[in-house]
C-alpha cells in the first residue's frame, strides 16, 4: 500500500518563520509576512499537486480564514488536489453540512475530504454561541456524524438527539463520492466518537511508542463496532540535505521565539480542555532543552503554537526512516507543513517522497493521470500574494 501524503495551506498567514495560532492563541505578528491570499494559497496547491501530495488541510478557528470558502475558491485553481476542510460540527446544522460536502464534491469532482473539529477549548466556543461542555460537545459530534452518514447514504433520516434533532431529512442529490471523515481527540469520548464514525484518525506527532498505545486504542474500540479505520499522523517537518543543514533551520526558528510571546502562549496553551494539547505541552514543559524527544522529533514548534507541535528533523534519509518507524506502527497518511510552506513543500517532495519511493513505500498519485476537468489558469503571486 503505497503511503498518502497531504500538505497544509496555512490560512492563517504564511512566514520564513513560525507562526503561532491555534487552541485559543492569537496568530503571531509573522502571520502577516505572507498574507493567505486565493493567489498565495492557490501557489502552495498547485506546487503540492504537482510534487505528489493527495490533499491539503485547511484549519479551523477564529484565528484563520473560513476553511469552506477558501478551498472552494482554491480548488478552482487546481486540477486534482483534495482538500481536507476543518469544521466544527456545532456552527452548521447535519443536513446543511451534508448538502454543502455534497455540492462541493460536483463542482470540484470529487476533491473533497472532511477533519472533523469537535472544540477543544471553551471560551472559544462560546464565541460562536456554543455553551456546551466539553463532553457534550462529543456526543453532538457523534450525533452528528450519525445525521450526515445517513443522509449521504441516501436515507430519509429522523433523529432526536440529546442535542440534535432532524425530522424527514434528506439529500435531493448525494456526494460522488462520499467525502472521507477524518478525526482526532484523545480523550475516552472522543474514542468512542471515532470508533464509531469516523474514517482515518489522525494524531498529532508524538514520539512513536506513545502513538502505538494510540493506535492500539482506537484499533480496539472500532473492533467493537465491527469496524475498521485507517490512521494518520500530523506533523511539521525541516528536512534537508545533511543532518547539519536541517538543524541549522530549526534552531534559526527556535532562535526567533521571543521569550515573552513563548511564556504567553504556553500560559493560554496550559488552560486548554484539549488532552491532545496537553500531551503536547507536556513533551516539552515550556522549555528551550531538550527538545529532541525522540530521534529526529523536534518539540520547538509547540513553544509558539497550539495544536500540532513537533517536527520531523533531519537530512531527507532520516526523515524518510522516521516516516517508515510510524509506518511500522500503522500510519499510512501523513498530513505535513513547514515553514515557510511554499518552500518546504519542495524541500520534502523533491528530497524525501523520491527516497520513500525508492524503498517501495510511496508512488506518485498523479503521474500520467488525466485531468478530471478544466481549471482556470491563474498567474502565479509573490511571496507576499501579490500577482
Amino acid at each position: 500500500m503505497s503511503l498518502t501524503f497531504h500538505w497544509f495551506l496555512p490560512t492563517n498567514g504564511d512566514s520564513r518563520h513560525v507562526v503561532g495560532g491555534g487552541h485559543g492563541t492569537p496568530v503571531t505578528t509573522t502571520g502577516g509576512d505572507r498574507p493567505p491570499t486565493v493567489a498565495y494559497l492557490s501557489q502552495i496547491a498547485r506546487a503540492a499537486e504537482e510534487l505528489g501530495f493527495v490533499g491539503a488541510l485547511t484549519p479551523t478557528g477564529a484565528w484563520c480564514e473560513d476553511a469552506w470558502l477558501t478551498t472552494a475558491m482554491v480548488s478552482q485553481n487546481t486540477e486534482r488536489l483534495k482538500f481536507l476542510v476543518a469544521f466544527r460540527p456545532g456552527f452548521v446544522s447535519p443536513t446543511l453540512a451534508a448538502q454543502m460536502a455534497s455540492t462541493f464534491q460536483r463542482q470540484t469532482g470529487g476533491r473533497l475530504l472532511l477533519n472533523v473539529v469537535t472544540g477543544g477549548e471553551s471560551h472559544e466556543q462560546k464565541a460562536y454561541g456554543d455553551f456546551l461542555d466539553k463532553d457534550a460537545r462529543y456526543r453532538r459530534t457523534g450525533e452528528f456524524l450519525e445525521i450526515v452518514r445517513g443522509l449521504w447514504q441516501g436515507k430519509t433520516v429522523g433523529l432526536a438527539g440529546e442535542h440534535l434533532r432532524v425530522e424527514e431529512a434528506e439529500l435531493a442529490r448525494l456526494p460522488d463520492p462520499v467525502p472521507e471523515v477524518y478525526f482526532g481527540g484523545s480523550s475516552p469520548i472522543a474514542g468512542e466518537v471515532a470508533a464509531k464514525h469516523v474514517d482515518v484518525y489522525l494524531t498529532w506527532g508524538e514520539p512513536p511508542a506513545a502513538v502505538a498505545e494510540k493506535i492500539a486504542w482506537i484499533r480496539g474500540l472500532a473492533a467493537k463496532e465491527g469496524r475498521t479505520l485507517r490512521f494518520g499522523i500530523r506533523l511539521h517537518v525541516i528536512t534537508r540535505d545533511t543532518p547539519e543543514q536541517a538543524w541549522a533551520e530549526a534552531n534559526r526558528l527556535l532562535e526567533g521565539f521571543d521569550p515573552e510571546t513563548v511564556r504567553s502562549v504556553q500560559a493560554g496553551l496550559a488552560r486548554s480542555e484539549s488532552e491532545g494539547q496537553q500531551r503536547m505541552l507536556a513533551l516539552h514543559r515550556g522549555g528551550r532543552d531538550r527538545l529532541e524527544i525522540h530521534p529526529n522529533l523536534w518539540a520547538g514548534i509547540g513553544l509558539v503554537r497550539g495544536g500540532a507541535g513537533t517536527a520531523l528533523v533531519g537530512s531527507h534519509d532520516e526523515v524518510a526512516e522516521r516516516i517508515k518507524e510510524y509506518h511500522s506502527l500503522g500510519i499510512d497518511e501523513f498530513v505535513l507543513s513547514g515553514y515557510p510552506h511554499l518552500e518546504e513543500a519542495y524541500w520534502f517532495g523533491e528530497g524525501v517522497l523520491p527516497r520513500l519511493q525508492a524503498r517501495g513505500l510511496w508512488s506518485h498519485p498523479f503521474r500520467g493521470a488525466t485531468a478530471a476537468r478544466p481549471v482556470a489558469q491563474i498567474p502565479f503571486a509573490d511571496a507576499g500574494g501579490r500577482r
